[in-house]
């Protein structure tokens, strides 16, 4: 929060745009598109210079690149090239005043990338297929939000199933840096005890980072898949694992298979409520703001518990000042972010009164470690099982009680129906 970014498709898009506005309002000429054309070729060498996908660099990582730094200068370059004619004209439509906002914007984002960097905030690069974005995040928004307030004084109340780390809310109320808040814990409406049942399944690898582990995952989740009929998701805290649980899966198993990537969100979710018996593979979107009511959801298989990776440049940043204030990051920040984000994936399953499943949780740590405790008391209250018959017995108990309810509605069916 309260942080700035720039990304190179936001400048290709400013190229575009400027010279269709330009030409719009009778202010084009073959200079002003040559402008446009090397901010366009400039960010495109940017994404370029910075390698693969995937990354998340530090700014001075980034700047260590051969290309990067190169790329960078001549990126400032075009910009403020552009910049300059845009201001002169953006009195002749608004289309041109929005691109002089837009290049300004963009110019000062990148000004303050360049400027020392501070104790309060980190510089850092995203790199995605076919674009980068480089970010100025402060370390904590704690002072930032609470200024915020401050400034518009009014009751602030915060609602959500995940604000708690177990019964503790000091990880969130610190964060927002109201740590006088008053704070309420409300059970759930639903009866986890009886409708989920928790399963940690028995000889994974205890290093979640060995290479086997993600094959000892799905081994481990395939008899669970054939007793729920598939009607699972197989959720993963890494995009490289989910790609290796593909691989595994699509010839092993005779139910339908949807992975993230392959459409939309919205259109897997579609298809996943339509099939009734889908088995989908998903990451980091699929962990949060997915609701799946009914049968056609049954598992939630979550491969490992979601820390951070200790390299991110904001997390690093972050892990230094809480050391070099004489915290404890572990403790203050990487276990109760973990947590939630584990609740925000948990929370997939049981969406309603009558959902009833199985959450699958195969991260060795949550029994081999001694914060597994205090993890496994923020979940919902579910039985805990290590033994996959009880599965298979949760299943044939489902099983049996639809088909007792079926023929009681049979049964109370209305005189005439047939």
């Amino acid at each position: 929060f309260f942080g700035e970014s720039v990304s190179t498709t936001q400048l290709t898009e400013l190229a575009r745009d400027a010279r269709l506005e330009l030409r719009a309002a009778g202010g084009a000429s073959p200079e002003l598109d040559r402008v446009a054309t090397r901010l366009d070729k400039a960010a495109r060498d940017l994404r370029l210079a910075l390698g693969e996908p995937g990354a998340r660099l530090a700014w001075t990582q980034a700047l260590r690149l051969p290309d990067f730094p190169g790329a960078l200068e001549k990126l400032q370059a075009s910009l403020k090239e552009l910049e300059r004619p845009l201001a002169e004209q953006a009195e002749r439509s608004e289309g041109l005043a929005s691109c002089a906002r837009r290049a300004g914007g963009a110019v000062a984002v990148l000004a303050r990338m360049g400027e020392s960097e501070g104790q309060a905030e980190v510089r850092w690069v995203e790199v995605h297929g076919h674009a980068a974005q480089l970010h100025v995040t402060p370390l904590s928004s704690a002072e930032l939000f609470r200024r915020q307030m401050m400034d518009h004084p009014r009751a602030w109340i915060f609602t959500s199933a995940t604000l708690a780390v177990g019964e503790d809310f000091k990880h969130f109320t610190r964060e927002l840096g109201v740590p006088e808040a008053e704070t309420r814990r409300w059970a759930s409406p639903f009866d986890f005890a009886h409708q989920a049942l928790l399963y940690v399944p028995k000889g994974l690898p205890l290093d979640p980072n060995d290479p086997a582990f993600t094959q000892a995952v799905i081994e481990a989740a395939l008899p669970v898949l054939e007793a729920s009929g598939g009607r699972a998701f197989l959720l993963f805290t890494t995009l490289r694992a989910l790609r290796r649980a593909h691989e595994l899966l699509r010839s092993r198993i005779g139910f339908p298979l949807l992975v993230q990537g392959t459409g939309s969100r919205s259109e897997l979710l579609s298809r996943f409520r339509t099939l009734g018996n889908a088995v989908l593979l998903g990451s980091q979107s699929f962990w949060e703001g997915v609701d799946v009511r009914g049968e056609a959801l049954s598992v939630v298989v979550i491969d490992k518990l979601p820390f951070a990776p200790p390299d991110d440049p904001v997390l690093a940043a972050r892990i230094e000042s809480i050391r070099a204030q004489g915290g404890n990051p572990f403790t203050e920040l990487q276990l109760p972010q973990a947590v939630l984000q584990l609740k925000q994936g948990a929370g997939r399953l049981i969406r309603n009164e009558t959902d009833r499943g199985i959450l699958m949780l195969c991260d060795p740590r949550l029994v081999a470690r001694p914060y597994g405790r205090r993890i496994l008391r923020s979940l919902p209250p579910m039985k805990l099982t290590r033994r996959l018959a009880d599965v298979e017995g949760f299943f044939r108990d489902y099983q049996s009680g639809s088909q007792i309810r079926h023929q009681g509605a049979l049964l109370r069916r209305p005189s005439g129906l047939r």
